[in-house]
């Protein structure tokens, strides 16, 4: 397979355009107490979110999946700039033990005026297979996270 494919194939974008301020995404993207009620998949439970919203910071959360194991990401920050984007290292720890590869997040929040545009590109999946499941994953989570954005 040529290389310029495979890396191509290996990173996830996703965009979604929210009804809401730049400032509010971004301040749901890193508020802890926000992000523990929407960054988990639709069918997940959020248990917990930690987040030290700087770089060299570290985050961490835990969910219950469908099955009722519970799951731990977690990552550190590298760069953070308010309101426009955050970068970060991002692992999924197991309840069997085992680990995923560290991959790297960047979220970016374009404002649109009265809307954001949010855009996420995951990246250095080693595999397909690791790349397809967390674009599900990562499809239902900003779904959920669409819904929690919204003006009251």
């Amino acid at each position: 397979m040529d290389t310029a494919l495979q890396s191509v194939q290996q990173e996830l974008f996703l965009t979604r355009d929210l009804k809401a301020s730049r400032d509010r995404v971004f301040a749901a993207w890193t508020d802890p107490r926000q992000a523990e009620l929407w960054w988990a998949p639709r069918d997940c439970t959020p248990l917990s979110c930690e987040m030290d919203v700087r770089p060299g910071g570290i985050w961490r959360r835990r969910m219950r999946v469908p099955d009722g194991t519970v799951i731990t990401k977690h990552g550190i920050y590298r760069e953070v700039m308010a309101p426009e984007r955050l970068i970060f290292t991002y692992v999924t720890e197991y309840a069997d033990g085992s680990v995923d590869p560290e991959t790297l997040v960047t979220v970016t929040f374009t404002d649109l005026g009265d809307r954001t545009r949010l855009t996420l590109r995951h990246s250095a999946f080693r595999t397909e297979a690791s790349r397809v499941g967390h674009e599900g994953g990562w499809v239902s989570c900003l779904d959920r996270f669409a819904a929690f954005v919204l003006p009251a």
